[in-house]
Order: C-alpha cells, then sequence, then structure tokens
C-alpha cells in the first residue's frame, strides 16, 4: 500500500483507517450480496439495516429522545442555509442569527434572500471573528436562534451554547458533532455535512425536533420540505447509500472502538491542548483565535512573515503531514484535527513546527 500521510484537510476530511479498510473489504461483496455497497437498492434490507443503524447510533451516542427524527438529506450544509428559513421561520417573527464568520455570513445571506426579517443579534465581525460573542440575547418573539457551532475558517467554537430561551436553537454543527458531549433539549434542529467529522461529502444529517415539523408550509416543493424526509426516512427518493453506509461505519467506530463521545472528547482536548501548548510556549507561531473561542477541531496560526508560507507548507508535504493551507478568505496556516486524526499525527506535525521554527527563528 502506498504509505499515508498523516491528513490535516478541512473537509473532505480524514476518515478513521479501520472504516477504510473495512469499505475496501466490501467494496466488491457487501455482506454477502454479491454486489457492491454502490450497487445495493436502497429499498434493499440490507441497506434499510444500514440506515436503521446509522440512525440508532445517532440517537445513542447524542443522547436523543423521541421527540427527535434523524434525517439523511443531499445538498450538504450550504442546502440548509435555505431549507431552515423555508421551512422554520414563522410567518410574522423574525429570525435571529449570531454572527461568528463565513458560514454564518452565507446563512444569513439565504435567509435574506428568502425575504425574511433577520435580526443579527451578536456578532464577531468587528474583530475578524477571531472570538465568539459572550452575550447573545434571547428574543422572546424570534422564530429561532441560529448559531454556527464551530468556525473552521476562523478557528473558533462555542465552549457553551445560548440559552435555552423561548425561540428554538438551531445549529451548523458541521465541523465538531460528535467531538463533545452536549445537551441536546434547547436545540429545535441540527444540521451537519458528513465530510468533516462524519463521512464523506455527499449527505448531510439533520436532526430535527417533531415539534418544528409542525411549522413546515405545505407549498415548499417536496424535495425542500422536512417533513417529506421524515415521513419517508429519508428514502422518498435514492439517498446517497454509499454516503450513508459509511457514516453508519463511522458511528459505530465512535460507540463502539473509541468508546462514545466521552471518551471521543477526551481524546480531542488532548490533541487541541498538545497544540495549542505548543504554540503558546514560543514566540515563532501565533494563533489567531482569542484564547477563550479558540476551536478543538481547527487550530489557526500564523508565520512570523507571510513569504515563509509556501516553505513551511513544502516542507510539511515532504514530512507526511497535508492539508496545512489556511482557508484562501484568510491566509495563514490550519490544522483541522477532526476525530478520526490520532495523537500520533498531531505529534509528528508539533516536531515539524519545531524543526521549522529552528531553522527560521
Amino acid at each position: 500500500m502506498t504509505q499515508r500521510v498523516f491528513n490535516f484537510n478541512p473537509g473532505p476530511a480524514a476518515l478513521p483507517l479501520v472504516v477504510l479498510e473495512q469499505v475496501k473489504v466490501e467494496m466488491l461483496d457487501f455482506q454477502g450480496s454479491g454486489m457492491s455497497v454502490l450497487e445495493i437498492s436502497h429499498r434493499s434490507k440490507s441497506f434499510e439495516n444500514v440506515l436503521e443503524s446509522a440512525i440508532q447510533r445517532v440517537r445513542r451516542l447524542l443522547g436523543l429522545d423521541d421527540s427527535y427524527e434523524v434525517l439523511f438529506i443531499q445538498g450538504g450544509a450550504s442546502l440548509q442555509f435555505s431549507m431552515v428559513p423555508m421551512n422554520l421561520a414563522v410567518a410574522g417573527k423574525p429570525v435571529d442569527y449570531v454572527n461568528t464568520g463565513t458560514w454564518s455570513t452565507r446563512a444569513i445571506k439565504e435567509a435574506r434572500a428568502l425575504g425574511k426579517e433577520v435580526r443579527v443579534v451578536a456578532t464577531s465581525q468587528e474583530m475578524e471573528f477571531t472570538f465568539i460573542p459572550e452575550k447573545v440575547p434571547l428574543n422572546q418573539d424570534a422564530s429561532y436562534l441560529h448559531i454556527t457551532s464551530n468556525n473552521t475558517i476562523r478557528g473558533t467554537q462555542w465552549r457553551s451554547f445560548p440559552g435555552p430561551g423561548a425561540a428554538p436553537l438551531i445549529s451548523d454543527m458541521s465541523s465538531d458533532i460528535f467531538s463533545r458531549r452536549f445537551d441536546p433539549r434547547p436545540f429545535g434542529l441540527i444540521y451537519a455535512g458528513a465530510q468533516k467529522n462524519i463521512g464523506p461529502a455527499g449527505v448531510t444529517l439533520v436532526i430535527i425536533r417533531r415539534d418544528m415539523l409542525e411549522r413546515v408550509p405545505k407549498e415548499l416543493p417536496t424535495m425542500l420540505k422536512y417533513t417529506t424526509y421524515s415521513e419517508n426516512k429519508s428514502l422518498y427518493n435514492t439517498p446517497p447509500c454509499f454516503c450513508i453506509y459509511v457514516c453508519e461505519l463511522v458511528l459505530k467506530w465512535i460507540e463502539q472502538t473509541v468508546g462514545g463521545l466521552d471518551l471521543m472528547e477526551k481524546i480531542n482536548d488532548e490533541k487541541a491542548g498538545m497544540l495549542y501548548d505548543f504554540i503558546d510556549g514560543q514566540d515563532f507561531y501565533r494563533g489567531t483565535a482569542r484564547p477563550d473561542s479558540r476551536s478543538r477541531m481547527n487550530v489557526t496560526f500564523l508565520l512570523p512573515e507571510a513569504e515563509l508560507e509556501k516553505e513551511f507548507l513544502a516542507g510539511a508535504v515532504e514530512a507526511g503531514l497535508s492539508g496545512l493551507k489556511g482557508h484562501r478568505s484568510v491566509g495563514g496556516l490550519r490544522t483541522s484535527i477532526y476525530n478520526a486524526v490520532t495523537l500520533e499525527a498531531v505529534r509528528a506535525l508539533v516536531d515539524y513546527m519545531k524543526y521549522f521554527a529552528a531553522k527560521h527563528g
């Protein structure tokens, strides 16, 4: 096998090696069917078992009760920027958003494009999105309050969530779902593109409280209604079967191999702590996020001179470290240390950073 690198890509991102190995084994013959997992019918008992297993694993890991539906929808988190206000905005009631970066900004843009009354109730834009706002108004008259739990580009993350308030909480959790324990009860809806912490690109996990389904306007196009997916168990049309299959394997890995979210969170804290402790303990690299808002999933930092970035990245590739370039909109460097990124990978990165600092410091 070709030597695998340490993968710090922000998404599509690293997947657990044991999951990839199982996919490889079942690629030509899925569970004795004589067909590839890419070929089996979404109406077959084999796939129904995969889908049901994925749903139940989501429920167990997050501690969801029967008041929540677990759905799998195509279109990525970006489609949810539109589906959320389409389905959940109540006539005559504004929709509230906290703007903490690029993905929040895009969600706000889509809600406004639909003609909704959007209120940005808190933002960190004035400081280039380097922190999470501490005070967030919980307005009684809002249809909902929308947040982005982790900001991949700026490297910030909510430590604790707003509320609970009168308005249901909605969150884009694409980049940190299943990375830590949290209380799901204040949330009316959670959505997450799979390609960062759950599986491959092509499917979005949506968790919706059943009372929110009562808001869905009947006149919406069929494929843009949450009720279409809830009433048909995500099988109204052909779903992205392969993506859901890989998601089920990843969820199984978290639940059985890692041992659940508490242990997953402990590992993630150790990885992030190792990297931030190194950055804070020297003066060559500089973190970009305010310490109290730092992400445990995306660590963003700068070199003393931007001109050194190309050399840093080229040397990283030679050292077997991939995906460290910062987002094109902000530059700098970024290491995405999602669930599947190992402690060994982070140690290797810190060793390389030490070497590079010694060379140029």
